[in-house]
């Protein structure tokens, strides 16, 4: 069975015509199918799906990201790695079903794959706890990214969570310093790693798989430091207002990438990614691929510096750049020479402000 979202009531009932007209059953018995009026219909129907698709707002891109319906890592990795070997446990508590993670082959070379699985119906999804993960999940990941740099095995990541679990128990057991340390394990890797974000990235348990070389996001998926609806009740206290706190957020896959903060959009199928999902898996597929290639001839320092750079740079105008005088491995910042001037006038204004009123009262001397 389909789900429709809000603003595909139109959609669906053209879809629920289409199936009537498909079915030889018709009121009075057996009927002859009218192929004509089904191929105007689907028309129909593509023509709202690019009207609709076309002119989303950040709500309702949340809302596509979201989607019941929607491929999930679990679906992605069967479909774009062979051989794939499942690893399990964090060697400390359990293992977290939250997070698929083993290593495969891609264009027959090997990878370590992490996959944040929300599950396909409800018990899959409560055994999966909704793709939050807990710190035995983040450990987990960890003890095997630490295993593929010690091999030398690049790292490619699917996101989709909401958050990391905020439970008790969770939380007894280490939750933040997990997230902490699968960020600096990302971030220290010498191996390239690539997270694709294919629905939900949502806060810290996000961000402890994605901090990556390559940040790719699926074009209707979203990215952000909190929901929309947490965004609304602490700053509104009305979670009623989620559309204004998604689009203030900038949340969605082209803001982000206009803010330099991912590298790489994927479009999606016409209508979202679950109406073609082989499609989508092949588009990422290749992303993978190419963007792994892009990798290979550099060395493990720079994969190490290229990471550090890209994150240093976010917000910044020209980023870090290497400095020969530093040690191998540091960077430096490298500023742009108008907001070096900048910069070196707002630092020492009292001095300009005071040599300027010492000219003016020359000036004046001179006229009187």
């Amino acid at each position: 069975m389909k789900n429709y979202l809000d603003f595909e009531k139109e959609i669906k009932a053209l879809e629920q015509e289409v199936d009537g007209l498909k079915s030889p059953f018709g009121s009075e018995g057996i009927s002859e199918v009218d192929t004509d009026k089904i191929k105007n219909t689907q028309k129909e129907i593509n023509q709202k799906l690019e009207e609709i698709y076309s002119n989303l707002n950040s709500w309702q891109r949340t809302q596509v990201a979201r989607h019941e319906d929607r491929p999930k890592a679990n679906f992605y990795i069967k479909k774009i790695f062979s051989q794939f070997t499942l690893l399990s446990g964090d060697r400390y508590f359990g293992d977290d079903k939250s997070v698929i993670a083993g290593f495969g082959l891609i264009d027959n070379k090997s990878v370590l794959v992490i996959g944040q699985e929300k599950g396909e119906d409800l018990n899959s999804r409560i055994e999966r706890n909704f793709g939050m993960m807990r710190p035995e999940g983040y450990r987990k990941c960890i003890r095997l990214m630490k295993l593929a740099d010690r091999f030398q095995i690049p790292v490619i990541s699917f996101i989709d969570t909401p958050g990391a679990y905020p439970g008790i128990g969770a939380e007894q057991r280490g939750q933040a310093s997990a997230i902490a340390n699968s960020i600096e394990c990302c971030m220290s890797l010498t191996v390239p790693n690539i997270s694709i974000i294919i629905g939900e990235g949502g806060s810290g348990g996000a961000i402890a798989l994605a901090s990556s070389n390559k940040v790719i996001m699926l074009e209707n998926s979203i990215y952000s430091v909190i929901s929309p609806e947490g965004c609304a009740s602490i700053l509104w206290r009305d979670p009623s207002k989620s559309l204004q706190a998604a689009e203030a957020m900038k949340l969605t896959a082209n803001d982000l990438l206009k803010l330099k903060i991912i590298d790489e959009v994927i479009p999606e199928p016409l209508g979202g990614a679950h109406r073609d999902p082989d499609s989508i898996a092949a588009d990422i597929k290749y992303s993978i691929i190419k963007n792994l290639k892009n990798f290979e001839s550099l060395s493990k320092e720079e994969i190490y510096d290229h990471r550090k750079s890209k994150f240093l740079q976010i917000g910044r105008d020209q980023g870090f750049n290497k400095s020969s005088t530093l040690n191998k491995g540091n960077l430096t910042y490298k500023d742009s020479p108008v907001r070096k001037l900048s910069t070196h006038i707002q630092k020492n204004k009292l001095v300009y402000g005071g040599l300027g009123l010492v000219a003016l009262a020359a000036l004046i001397a001179l006229i009187t």
